[in-house]
């Protein structure tokens, strides 16, 4: 194991020599926030791809497929499916706003802050969520690799990833993202994939082993499924982390087509998990968990060296998705719920570049913190990451994609869709359950119910803010971030 050791010792202090690299290149709000948005195809579609695929796409995706076979790819499927349509349909707009944040463009299209503040809100809590969920992962790997009890594993995982993304900001998290998508795509498809298949006799002797059903394409279930596409598919069209990067391309043709890049990437990453999983199960038939599959597998079947790669490999997946979430969590924090009650909000993306960017690291930092004591508190990961993405979707999809599509909707109509949704979601989750799939089924559709009826029955929005805003979608708007609508203390 000591080479295995050496190889993620040489990896973790990687991470955090690239994070002081960072450091001094995020001289500004834009260059700490979003990389200077000048990303090209290449970094902008490896960054992409390993924000969206962390932990839960990785030894959650292998668990699936130990579980459930071929279908268990679904999941991840999914994910990169909502990717796809994100890159394809919306990423060339979203990139000509020149924003930071979702509640920014909520602010531009239906002008004022109302429907940006409480947009904030929620989005904060689905971010702060993310990056727990995410952070709590590595208990799971560095129990594997250094026998760690749960807390420390946390704490030292969770210190890293704070470390490096507050002392570069985005261009940190873009150049750690890059190595990080390397390494996943040689630890998991160039060496885990082929090696799991071949330890468990190749597909002919896991078809012999297995039942059908394992490799039926709808094997886990036509409602899951269903279940998956409105919370991981919707889920990548809205989510502030995954935004966050779409700010960072150098262009609308880079968001579009690199975006494109990544979710292609992300279907064949769904399909590699769910095989890895099923000869697993041909391995270990019998194993307590169906998550203790990844972990099993690389420590029994890896060769010395391999096993360190590849266990490198879960880390950088969970650290890249955590890193992500972390950002788009202080940067919600600070710019659409911090800034607009206190009324700091100044026009203009470099005025004061320096005590910017040291508030935006500051709270990079405090946030951090919270979500390394928030993940050692919480026991039940999977409750947690469920009602932060029912109140995403529930409460975000509607307002979010309206504003995009439809020219009718009001800032009226924002509001009660948030509020509508997320009641609905809130008391669904109490009658039926946190894991029940009813609360994020008749959320949405009460959240589209208010949105179209009060959109409807309320003044439409002004003429000069929809022509605003379409200049703004042209590319042809102000390239600062538009000034919130401060909310009184």
């Amino acid at each position: 194991m000591v080479v295995d050791y050496a190889v993620i010792v040489v990896y973790l202090a990687g991470m955090l020599a690239m994070g002081w690299w960072g450091m001094r290149r995020a001289r500004s709000k834009s260059e700490f926030l979003v990389a200077g948005r000048r990303l090209g195809p290449a970094m902008y579609s490896g960054t992409m791809a390993a924000i969206v695929l962390g932990g839960a796409s990785t030894i959650g995706g292998v668990g699936l497929g130990y579980r459930y076979g071929l279908s268990g790819a679904w999941m991840v499927f999914t994910i990169g499916l909502g990717l796809l349509a994100l890159s394809v349909f919306f990423s060339a707009r979203i990139a000509r706003l020149k924003v930071y944040t979702v509640s920014e463009m909520l602010d531009l299209r239906y002008g004022g802050g109302r429907a940006g503040v409480i947009s904030g809100v929620v989005m904060w809590a689905y971010t702060l969520m993310l990056a727990v969920t995410s952070t709590i992962a590595y208990a799971t790997i560095f129990d594997v690799l250094f026998d760690l009890n749960r807390t420390v594993a946390i704490v030292l995982g969770g210190s890293i990833v704070v470390a490096y993304s507050t002392l570069g900001g985005m261009w940190s998290i873009t150049l750690t993202d890059m190595v990080q998508f390397v390494v996943k795509t040689i630890g998991v498809l160039l060496l885990l994939l082929p090696i799991a298949v071949v330890k468990a006799g190749g597909f002919s002797e896991m078809k012999a082993q297995l039942p059908a059903d394992y490799f039926a394409p709808l094997g886990i279930g036509g409602e899951t499924i269903f279940t998956y596409v409105l919370i991981y598919t919707f889920g990548m069209l809205i989510g502030q982390d995954i935004w966050q990067r779409v700010f960072t391309a150098r262009s609308d043709r880079t968001a579009k087509w690199g975006g494109t890049v990544a979710g292609t990437y992300c279907l064949a990453y769904a399909l590699a998990g769910a095989v890895i999983g099923t000869a697993a199960k041909v391995l270990y038939p019998n194993l307590g968990s169906a998550d203790d599959a990844f972990a099993t597998i690389v420590k029994d079947e890896l060769p010395v060296g391999v096993r360190g790669l590849v266990l490198a490999a879960a880390l950088a997946a969970v650290m890249s998705t955590s890193s992500g979430a972390l950002i788009a969590c202080a940067t919600v924090a600070n710019n659409d719920i911090w800034s607009r009650v206190r009324g700091a909000v100044r026009r203009g993306d470099d005025r004061d570049a320096h005590d910017e960017v040291r508030g935006n690291r500051a709270f990079i930092l405090v946030m951090g913190v919270a979500v390394i004591a928030t993940a050692i508190a919480i026991d039940n990961v999977v409750e947690a990451l469920t009602v932060a993405y029912n109140l995403l979707v529930g409460g975000l999809l509607v307002p979010i994609l309206g504003g995009l599509l439809w020219r009718r909707g009001t800032v009226y109509g924002a509001l009660a869709s948030v509020v509508a949704g997320g009641v609905a979601v809130i008391a669904l989750m109490a009658t039926y359950g946190i894991l029940a799939n009813e609360p994020v089924y008749y959320g949405l559709l009460s959240s589209l119910a208010a949105y179209l009826i009060v959109s409807l029955v309320t003044p439409a929005t002004d003429a000069a803010v929809l022509a605003a805003w379409r200049e703004r979608l042209a590319g042809r708007g102000e390239s600062a971030a538009p000034e919130p609508t401060t909310v009184s203390a």
